[in-house]
């Protein structure tokens, strides 16, 4: 849990009375290579953190299922919109590794943001940082051909190709899996 406090305490100086009422409410949760955190269709009712292990998000679109997000170590792992308004789902979060994971549920993020007014700062980086990221992903998918989406992942997220099935890999990039084939056949 100290990993968890480390990494937020870089964003913005976490108070002794914020520390410890994180450590008092902040949920370890461990799970399996294929358990899902989210289906689509349910309330994303917590946030995650992710200590070890490797997530995708994914929804369904004409019986086939879209990555649209992968997390590691290190990333927070939510649905978003499902998350903050409190809503259903499009999105599935599943895990393709074992993984460690810290929770915090929607209302207690609430009471934090309420009664530790330093705790915002945190928020507001990491949403700028995620949303930064969104951004990203989305000039790229619009702007960038299928062999320079791939450089892109190959220069700035090695891990993930070593770590996430081609399958996957390829729906994220909005390529078939022939086509990501020949793209590393070239390179």
């Amino acid at each position: 849990m100290k990993d968890l406090l480390n990494y937020l305490d870089k964003f913005h100086p976490l108070g002794d009375a914020l520390q410890n009422h994180l450590l008092q409410v902040v949920q370890t949760r461990e799970v399996r290579k294929k358990d899902f955190l989210l289906r689509a269709g349910r309330v994303c009712e917590s946030i995650y953190f992710i200590r070890e292990g490797l997530l995708r998000c994914f929804y369904v679109s004409r019986g086939s299922e879209v990555c649209s997000w992968f997390m590691t170590e290190g990333d927070v792992a939510v649905s978003v919109e499902s998350f903050f308004c409190q809503k259903p789902s499009y999105e599935n979060i599943e895990a393709l590794e074992s993984s460690v994971l810290y929770s915090i549920s929607h209302a207690e993020l609430q009471f934090i943001y309420d009664n530790f007014p330093e705790f915002n700062y945190v928020g507001r980086l990491l949403t700028e940082k995620y949303y930064t990221l969104s951004e990203q992903r989305l000039f790229s998918m619009r702007m960038q051909r299928a062999p320079e989406r791939y450089a892109y992942l190959m220069n700035y997220h090695p891990h993930l190709i070593r770590r996430v099935p081609a399958t996957h890999l390829a729906s994220y990039l909005g390529i078939t899996l022939e086509t990501l084939s020949r793209i590393k056949a070239r390179r």
